[in-house]
């Protein structure tokens, strides 16, 4: 799960991280109350920054205004700029490098305290799943794009893991002053700043936690000035707190309804849509339609213990997509069943009907018992032999009915 920049940094706040003054707004009133409150404070400059769950909002575009105008951060010396800024920015679509060319509606905003910078550094946070540890990734090229500096100066990245058993030790706070070229009082504020980021990271089950930039103010201080975080969804049960942070309106709405279901369930660009049991057939099945020169609508793993009402709740979602021209449902089935399958496909069909090409596979568990369920249900449904057959025939279809 995902949070916005604002909220990442209320969270960081209260382990001790130095982040700005701000105010989160819904408004153009909200943003410009806000930078009042933090004039009163000692602003003398604010930064009013979009909130969407995506990167790169400072070199991003308004879909509704010019070329020319300002993307999603920006800089003003007045409340009443403030607010002029948030007119402009609230209700319209943000597309940056993350987004896609479709964007996202800005619905929020953060007013922050200005802040001078010296130097800008990254720093993040990640689980790496080959030694089970916690990885600090840190470079001298902060505000840029992590990506970029991978590919063109990849010398510039220095990575290091810690051992969950003993934790963040001294050595650690000393590696990245290293790496960010950073002395004395510097140096020590970077022991403090790695302590206080892993012990956030693990004790609020982080997925991912990256501060670009990680900003020297001119009078020696180490400061977040942007927090983007992701959680793992499997640990928030833990976290009531963390999961009343979640804003749906930055979700997909069919990914919303899936998780309703405990579906794995991710939107794509394609316009084939999979129903298929196992992340790792799944991702095989997406592979050999695009083998086959068409691409995947969505990801859905149903599972290996699903019944037929989130068998038929999984088919009602594929359906619900306008960019879906037919479907392939593709299952092996070991724990879960073809019978199970077939009866959840046959009731969602009658239930919201059939307007595109369905190519079924079913092997396994129950084979004949499922393929019978398909045969005697009326339905126009393709069967498939195997998964090579299933994904020509879906290809076929598709371009057939285009």
């Amino acid at each position: 799960m995902n949070i916005h920049e604002y909220q990442a940094k209320q969270v960081l706040k209260g382990f001790g991280v130095p982040v700005s003054k701000g105010v989160a707004a819904m408004t153009p009133e909200e943003a410009k109350a806000g930078a009042e409150k933090l004039a009163a404070e000692g602003a003398k400059l604010f930064v009013v920054k979009a909130q969407i769950h995506a990167g790169g909002r400072g070199k991003g575009k308004f879909k509704e205004l010019g070329p020319d105008a300002k993307g999603g951060v920006r800089l003003a010396k007045t409340p009443d700029e403030v607010y002029a800024n948030a007119k402009e920015m609230l209700g319209n679509t943000l597309v940056t490098i993350q987004t896609g060319e479709h964007g996202k509606v800005v619905n929020r905003l953060y007013v922050e305290d200005g802040s001078d910078i010296e130097k800008e550094f990254y720093l993040s946070l990640l689980v790496d799943r080959e030694t089970g540890e916690t990885a600090f990734v840190v470079s001298t090229e902060g505000g840029m794009d992590i990506e970029h500096v991978a590919h063109e100066t990849p010398e510039k990245i220095h990575t290091f893991s810690v051992d969950p058993a003993t934790g963040v030790m001294p050595h650690h706070g000393r590696t990245i002053a290293k790496a960010l070229n950073l002395k004395g009082p510097q140096a020590k504020q970077a022991e403090d700043l790695a302590t206080k980021l892993y012990k956030a990271f693990v004790e609020t089950d982080m997925a991912m936690l990256e501060i670009n930039p990680l900003i020297l103010t001119p009078d020696g201080r180490l400061h977040v000035l942007d927090a983007k975080v992701g959680f793992d969804s499997n640990s928030l049960y833990r976290h009531p707190e963390i999961q009343e942070l979640r804003d749906l309106t930055e979700e997909d709405a069919k990914e919303i309804e899936a998780s309703k279901y405990d579906l794995s369930y991710i939107t794509l660009d394609g316009d084939i849509g999979c129903m298929v049991n196992g992340a790792g057939l799944a991702m095989a099945t997406m592979d050999i339609i695009k083998l086959y020169g068409r691409e995947p609508a969505n990801f859905l793993d149903v599972g290996g213990g699903a019944n037929e009402e989130k068998v038929t709740a999984a088919f009602k979602i594929i359906t619900a997509d306008p960019n879906v021209k037919g479907i392939l449902i593709n299952i092996f089935g070991g724990i879960m069943k073809c019978d199970i399958i077939a009866n959840g496909v046959v009731a969602a069909v009658k239930a919201v009907g059939l307007k595109v090409p369905l190519v079924v596979r079913l092997e396994g568990t129950n084979v004949n018992e499922g393929k019978k369920i398909i045969a005697e249900s009326g339905l126009d449904v393709v069967p498939a032999d195997d998964l090579d057959d299933a994904a020509q025939k879906i290809v076929a279809a598709v371009k057939k009915a285009a």
